[in-house]
């Protein structure tokens, strides 16, 4: 793979891979038909995952423990044309082990009698509708076999039917159902692409069912729909592999923050909105300047989009252009393009507006200002859009929703630490009222409305204000605030000498330690070394199982009719010897397998006296492989890499901060590649948007109470902060505490400025955020800060929640003042000092948060 899969992709992956094993074991021994789906949000990244399971499926991957099916060919089923050679490009980009010719777009001229192993071919709806030259010929029903027009000998159902056929194949369909619903098709067209599929899915005539469907799609109902109605009875249902969206918008793949602005009142704000969307592109375009100067690395150009309704009046457009023009004069008519769908130069009272490709708009940075229609196309991805102004009527929400999810991902894939503002996209809606505003709001947030999917994380504010640094506020707390410790959420594949190399190879490129990739491996040798001597006894017995192939063989006494087994034992080959060796590197890693394998082959042929390297390699190899079948070996592997990956991190902490920002990404996804808890720090917020006003179910609009003393804050000093009752009651007392300097809203999403605490419930990990952080200022001049989380003891994660906190503060208490959990406990405030070591045991030992709040170690707030 070209590109580093971030954790949830190749836990995606490796669960597809399972899935796909257990197809082809089923349709091999069994004829068995299977179907599953791989499900995740728009921006997850689903065409890279699927380039990772394709691209082991053809060569293998020992990483993820498969082997390659050397008869496997793959159909990509999708609805549109234009689909097929942007899927191709997108897999070409991603994928390293498959190459273009075989990736093949199957045109009018294809003919073949099967289709071949180790390929891919892109088939659509069109290309197998009735019209089309590759179906002519073809008799559904079987009647007519023989019947072919000149000069074609095989249609495309015959060639897929040859191949199912086929005992040394394997087909497999992709389903791509992710990029549907981009526009609304006729009736028509809507069911003959449902009979196609059936077709392709179930069979039909002399063609056999598919063996093998994977859907790829943004919901499990829209795969589950496609196969309900192909009707897929008698198929094997795998569970499908879903990806969890907190973790897709956790990644920092997609923008966290999505801007609605609309007017406050009724009336034509056409010219007035555009003015403030294009002062947003030059704000935003300014901003990423003066990042990408102060970070070095890719330049980010921001786009705007322009959103036309399906008929747009040529005078209005011209006023659109000219508004534009006259707001940012350093554009000019150059820096517009359009992608309507009539594919050509539009000229609006002259201006021209010249036609573009939609998958060339992200490459095109001299365009500054795209003008569209409804969704631009299918699976359009343009991550530099960052601006969008639709003049769509209230009514047509779904069309800018579809066009609104697909401007969410981030521009450099990643979040940007503490800004906000550049983790953010704008829409303008002229046309809309608050209520409807509402709407899209939700439909972005909790799926629906484009079929995407919720993204529970995801914030979508209305009318938003820009909150930057309070200059009010010292530097000693912005130092103090940048050394305190968060937790990262831990993966659920934890892989320690992959993470300990990914670390070597980062600290070597940062020449933060030279040579870090060969101390890695040396000390892993070591350990390897040392195990080998502690298992001396048992390697020989397992290398005598690598050496030797034990069997039976069948004796039948013709006349008697009696049988009897012979065991029989012979001398393994190279090819046996090699399996084993493979199975022990995929154990540890085949990186440090190999360079220890090299290290134990000059030993062996120093003491043995070899002169042949390969048979020295062999020696090494069985050696290798004899390792391997020792559980304990790995554990003591592992266990090493872990501690010096650890080692490493808190020994060169100091100068990875130092490094920009892109570099420490690279770092923190390391940091994160665990199954444990990891610190890691806190990033200082540079901007952040919040809402100043709230609309309540009655339909009126209220504003948003501000506070002073934040951290952050407008351009009055003030902060928008919506609390609860138990929330202000802690605020208000906290400000009149000898010492309080300020205060920080801890954000509850995942973000480098968000302080996080890891816990456990129900067997998997999660991360709170505590309410508020408080800082202050002791007798001595020193900064301390406080953590004080008030928190509802009726919720189901209470207790859970409690008992991370406590294990944060029994591991980083000496950090803060104070950590206190507070809850209102019949109408008093009830604190628990988590400092506490009693407090701590009550906590663990509690049944329920409500029971910890009601015994003798909690004390009443304020204290």
């Amino acid at each position: 793979m070209k590109f580093t899969l971030i954790n949830y992709q190749e836990e995606a992956v490796a669960d597809v891979l399972k899935r796909l094993k257990k197809a082809r074991k089923d349709w091999c021994e069994d004829g068995d038909r299977s179907a599953f789906s791989l499900t995740a949000a728009t921006g997850a990244g689903k065409t890279v995952m699927a380039a990772a399971a394709l691209e082991a499926l053809f060569q293998g991957d020992d990483k993820f423990d498969f082997d390659p099916d050397k008869g496997a060919v793959v159909i990509w089923f999708s609805d549109d044309p234009s689909l097929n050679e942007q899927t191709r490009y997108r897999l070409t980009q991603a994928a390293d082990r498959i190459h273009m010719a075989d990736m093949v777009v199957v045109d009018n001229s294809f003919q073949r009698e099967k289709l071949q192993p180790g390929k891919i071919y892109f088939l659509n709806t069109q290309k197998l509708g009735k019209n089309s030259l590759l179906t002519r010929g073809h008799d559904a029903d079987g009647t007519f076999p023989e019947m072919r027009p000149d000069l074609r000998s095989y249609t495309i159902w015959d060639t897929i039917k040859n191949t199912i056929e086929d005992p040394d194949l394997t087909l497999y369909l992709v389903l791509d159902e992710a990029h549907r619903g981009m526009g609304t098709p006729v009736a028509a067209a809507q069911n003959e692409r449902s009979t196609i599929v059936k077709r392709l899915i179930n069979g039909h005539g002399p063609v056999p069912p598919m063996p093998v469907v994977w859907g790829i799609s943004a919901t499990v109902e829209r795969f589950n729909a496609a196969m309900d109605a192909a009707a897929a009875d008698g198929r094997n249902r795998l569970a499908n592999v879903t990806v969890n969206p907190e973790l897709v918008q956790e990644s920092g793949l997609l923008k966290d923050v999505i801007v609605l602005d609309t007017p406050d009142e009724v009336g034509a704000f056409d010219t007035v909105l555009l003015k403030r969307a294009t002062t947003k592109l030059k704000e935003i375009s300014a901003a990423w300047d003066a990042y990408s100067k102060a970070e070095g690395g890719e330049i980010v150009t921001p786009l705007m989009v322009l959103q036309a309704p399906d008929k747009p009046d040529e005078t209005m457009v011209a006023e659109w252009i000219t508004t534009i023009l006259e707001t940012w004069p350093d554009l000019t008519i150059d820096a517009f393009a359009n992608v309507f769908g009539e594919h050509r130069t539009e000229t609006f009272k002259g201006y021209h507006v010249p036609y573009i490709e939609p998958q060339d708009v992200q490459e095109r940075k001299h365009i500054r200002v795209l003008v569209a229609k409804n969704a631009i196309s299918t699976g359009w991805d343009c991550p530099r859009a960052e601006v969008m102004v639709s003049f769509r009527a209230a009514t047509d929400r779904t069309h800018i929703t579809q066009l609104l999810g697909r401007m969410v991902r981030s521009p450099l894939a990643r979040r940007i630490p503490g800004h906000e503002r550049l983790n953010s996209v704008d829409c303008l809606l002229p046309k809309f009222n608050k209520g409807a505003v509402v709407e899209i709001a939700n439909a972005l947030t909790q799926g629906g409305a484009a079929g995407e999917g919720a993204m529970p994380l995801r914030r979508v504010v209305i009318n938003a204000v820009e909150m930057t640094p309070n200059p009010a506020i010292p530097e000693t707390v912005w130092e103090r605030f940048e050394a305190l410790p968060s937790q990262s959420l831990p993966q659920r594949s934890s892989k320690p000498l992959q993470r300990l190399t990914a670390l070597a190879h980062e600290l070597s490129r940062d020449k933060i330690l030279g040579g870090a990739g060969k101390k890695a491996h040396a000390a892993m040798h070591e350990v390897l070394d040392a195990e080998a001597a502690r298992f001396a006894e048992a390697i020989r017995a397992r290398r005598r199982d690598v050496m030797e192939v034990e069997g039976a063989a069948l004796k039948v006494d013709v006349k008697g009719g009696e049988m009897s087994f012979d065991a029989f034992v012979e001398r393994a080959d190279f090819r046996v010897i090699e399996d084993a060796y493979r199975r022990a590197a995929r154990q540890f890693s085949p990186d440090v397998t190999k360079t220890y394998a090299d290290v134990v082959c000059g030993r062996l042929m120093e003491e043995r006296g070899i002169e042949d390297f390969e048979e020295g390699l062999i020696d090494a190899h069985t050696e290798v492989a004899a390792l391997g079948l020792i559980p304990e070996v790995k554990t003591a592997l592992e266990r090493a890499a872990t501690a010096l990956t650890d080692e490493w991190f808190e020994a060169y902490r100091e100068q990875i901060r130092g490094l920009s920002d892109e570099r420490r990404e690279d770092y923190r996804v390391i940091q994160g590649m665990s199954d444990a808890p990891q610190d890691v720090g806190v990033a200082r917020p540079m901007s952040r948007m919040e809402a100043t006003k709230v609309r309540e179910e009655s339909g009126a609009e209220r504003t948003i109470p501000t506070f002073e003393h934040h951290l952050l804050c407008d351009n009055k000093g003030r902060y928008p902060a919506e609390l609860k009752e138990p929330e202000k009651k802690v605020l208000a007392a906290e400000i009149e505490k000898q010492g309080f300097i300020g205060w920080y809203r801890n954000p509850a999403r995942a973000s480098q400025d968000s302080l996080g605490v890891a816990y456990r419930m129900d067997g998997a990990w999660s991360v709170v955020r505590p309410d508020f952080l408080f800082f202050a200022q002791t007798a001595d001049g020193s900064i301390v800060v406080d953590i004080v989380d008030p928190h509802g003891t009726w919720l189901g994660d209470a207790l859970p929640k409690l008992k991370g906190l406590a294990d944060f503060a029994e591991t980083h208490g000496e950090v803060f003042r104070r950590i206190e959990a507070v809850d209102e406990i019949d109408g008093v405030l009830k604190m628990l000092d988590l400092k506490d070591p009693a407090a701590r045991e009550a906590i663990r030992t509690a049944e329920s948060a409500k029971v910890a709040y009601l015994g003798s170690a909690a004390k009443p707030y304020p204290g």
